[in-house]
């Protein structure tokens, strides 16, 4: 196989480190020469701008200070001037895009990779510095943002809180040095066009014509199977080599036939694949029948996903989940009610009643009082409490307990069923810990069976465990 061009971009979060980082000895065992286009002075302002803007903006995340490109060289590459070479690198960027750069060529540890680390700024200097001048007090809170008065930036005791800031009037209160960042560095057609023009400057000093790098052709999710010439010596390993290309388009097919999206075939093409043949390449050299390996076991992983996407679908739960809970919770209410009533009505009520029988004659007259209205107590708690079953059900918006009733029937049979579903599923794929619950609105028709029109909405009450 031809061998690929390895250009890569990476975000600066801390320009300042990185460019240490890349340009100490200290830090770099195999350090062969450094270039910058400025000076330090420029990439701290660089830093400190990008900073104060980000913050002004209220931006999430982290501050992109600049960027990184990554370009690996043959190994022929070590014939030549390491410092020529940077130079000839880092002047060719710089040409093409105006911008200041600073850069340094290493070996890894091991010696297996030269390359290049080339940081490079998104902004270039304005020809004359925006200077902006307070007219009044400018006053500033602990996050830097600018506030009305000095009133709110005082503590208790009317002292200048810390970190808060003033500037005088007639002061400097915002200079800008720099112009906004290029968009261009963030799309993907620059880090194209880089690999582009990087390969050619870099096959120009490769004079064997087999040694020459391609740009990877990112297009086709198929691996083209190569032509095997007349009298080729390797006829036997290229033929092997297109049986397993042949294989993974074949799963390719299967894939597609099954609906799994060409950028998912694409991303394992590229990550169990092309990185991996690259890397190994690299490191190791080519091996007869690394390739080979390497592909039947992403033709495993694309095997792995079409099963996937031919197991049954996960259930979906077809109840409000909050509206079940409710209902739960009125449930269980009922049920406390339920038991009450029955308390009085089965156990302490016929008590009374078997105490009234036993009490006779004229001189227990006042013991049979206290029994009798002990019994009518009890009875007008009964009715009572009866009627508290409709109130809990009237106030969740039910028209009856019945009408409840059937409601939470259907609802947590349908809960039931789905759980049951869920379980089945989970057997059937293997899975785990399964994805978090969707909850899909629905048993709107359930409701309108058993409700009566809610004149506000329900307010949620913390409750304990249910």
């Amino acid at each position: 196989m031809a061998r690929h061009s390895f250009i890569q971009i990476e975000k600066i979060k801390n320009a300042k480190g990185r460019i240490h980082y890349i340009s100490s000895h200290a830090k770099q065992e195999n350090l062969y020469a450094t270039m910058n286009t400025t000076d330090m002075v420029f990439w701290r302002q660089l830093s400190k701008e990008s900073q104060q803007e980000f913050q002004k903006s209220g931006t999430k995340g982290t501050c992109i200070e600049a960027r990184e490109l990554i370009i690996a060289l043959p190994e022929i590459y070590t014939d030549y001037a390491p410092q020529q070479v940077l130079e000839l690198f880092t002047a060719s960027f710089k040409k093409r895009h105006g911008v200041e750069c600073i850069s340094a060529l290493h070996h890894n540890k091991k010696k297996t990779n030269y390359h290049i680390h080339l940081i490079f700024s998104e902004r270039n200097l304005l020809e004359e510095p925006e200077v902006k001048i307070a007219s009044r007090n400018m006053f500033y809170n602990e996050q830097g943002k600018h506030v009305r008065t000095k009133k709110e930036i005082l503590d208790a005791d009317g002292n200048i809180r810390r970190e808060c800031r003033v500037i005088p009037k007639g002061n400097v209160y915002e200079q800008r040095l720099f112009t906004n960042k290029e968009p261009c560095f963030k799309s993907e057609k620059f880090l194209d066009d880089e690999k582009k023009c990087y390969t050619e400057l870099i096959n120009q000093f490769v004079e064997n014509p087999k040694e020459k790098l391609m740009v990877f052709a990112k297009g086709s999710i198929y691996l083209p199977t190569k032509k095997i010439g007349k009298n080729n010596p390797k006829s036997e390993e290229i033929k092997a080599d297109n049986e397993v290309r042949t294989q993974w388009n074949q799963t390719v097919d299967m894939a597609l036939v099954e609906g799994v999206p060409e950028a998912e075939i694409m991303t394992v093409k590229k990550e169990e694949i092309s990185q991996k043949v690259w890397k190994s390449i690299k490191e190791q050299g080519k091996m007869p029948g690394l390739f080979r390996r390497i592909v039947l076991m992403a033709k495993k992983i694309l095997e792995h996903i079409i099963q996937k996407f031919k197991m049954p679908l996960k259930p979906q739960l077809t109840v409000d989940i909050r509206e079940f809970r409710e209902m739960q919770h009125i449930h269980a209410q009922l049920v406390q009610q339920s038991k009450a009533i029955l308390q009085v009505e089965q156990e302490e009520l016929p008590k009374l009643k078997y105490q009234l029988t036993q009490v006779g004659g004229i001189f227990k007259k006042r013991e049979r009082k206290v029994i009798e209205s002990r019994i009518d107590d009890a009875e007008t708690r009964l009715k009572n409490m009866q009627g508290y079953l409709g109130m809990i059900v009237s106030k969740a918006g039910y028209k009856s307990v019945q009408g409840f009733r059937e409601v939470y029937r259907r609802t947590e049979a349908a809960v039931y069923q789905y759980q049951q579903e869920l379980q089945s599923w989970k057997e059937q794929t293997g899975t785990m810990r399964p994805e978090k619950e969707s909850i899909h609105q629905q048993i709107k028709r359930y409701q309108e069976e058993g409700k009566i029109k809610r004149q506000r909405p329900m307010k949620s009450k913390s409750r304990g465990a249910r």
